[in-house]
């Protein structure tokens, strides 16, 4: 008998984790559902009645909550998908030391341990790696400074990973969607308009992902402005500071920002 391909999803709750979870499941695949709370994840599995699926209740940013999911996933494993994050959004004079280190922990650290601990697992499956990052991972925007440092982390770490595991079997792809339609979205959605946002939805986002995926693709970027802008910051980063610099300038930008600054 066949075995299923296996693919594990961190943050797999809500948003993008829970698009990714459900394509995954139309695409074949048996998702090992990762998140902190059981009620979120038990929402998820009752969205594909009938397919295997594991829950694992666990926190990334903890040496016991990646052991629980490294039982899980067990000796072999298709695919790894390094999706839980968090954001605060705001002035960096104004972030505290628990904002700076929960980004830290959760979108970067906890992504390079967990693939270290799935790597002999991985390796069984010649699975992939697959790290959603962000487009700030590539364009760092004003008042997301914290944030957009830990996404070109998970650049770079997808990056050096890639050229570390060539000729493993084990691949890695680097996955950059725009701002999406999500429950945090909240976080900053009094900038939208004035730093002129282009929203995806989480469903969107989940297929573009695991097309890139599934093609064995080493990045994936969405279509639109910011893929453009993308190419333009890599060989001409100083037109975007003009750019950008002047919308962090802009009174309505500002303005937007009052109701979560503490000056």
């Amino acid at each position: 008998m066949t075995q299923a391909r296996t693919a594990l999803i961190t943050g797999a709750g809500s948003g993008i984790g829970r698009a990714l979870a459900l394509e995954a499941v139309r695409r074949g695949y048996a998702p090992i559902l990762v998140g902190r709370t059981e009620a979120s994840l038990r929402e998820t599995r009752a969205l594909f009645p009938g397919t295997s699926a594991t829950i694992v209740t666990a926190d990334v940013t903890t040496a016991e909550g990646r052991r629980a999911i490294a039982e899980a996933a067990g000796a072999r494993l298709d695919v790894l998908i390094n999706n839980a994050g968090t954001l605060s959004v705001g002035h960096l004079r104004d972030m505290d030391d628990a904002a700076l280190e929960r980004m830290a922990a959760t979108n970067l650290v906890a992504p390079m341990a967990l693939t270290r601990d799935l790597l002999p697992a991985l390796k069984a499956g010649q699975g992939r790696v697959a790290n959603i990052g962000s487009v700030f991972g590539d364009i760092a925007y004003p008042f997301f400074a914290a944030y957009s440092a830990t996404k070109f982390g998970l650049r770079g770490f997808s990056d050096a990973l890639r050229r570390e595991l060539s000729g493993s079997g084990v691949g890695v792809t680097y996955i950059a969607p725009r701002a999406t339609r999500t429950a945090a979205e909240a976080e900053f959605a009094a900038l939208v308009e004035p730093l002129a946002m282009t929203l995806d939805s989480a469903e969107r986002v989940a297929a573009e992902a695991w097309t890139a995926i599934e093609a064995g693709r080493r990045e994936s970027f969405p279509r639109g402005k910011e893929r453009f802008f993308v190419k333009v910051q890599r060989l001409f980063p100083a037109l975007v500071d003009k750019s950008v610099g002047a919308q962090a300038r802009d009174a309505r930008t500002l303005k937007a920002l009052e109701p979560v600054s503490k000056a």
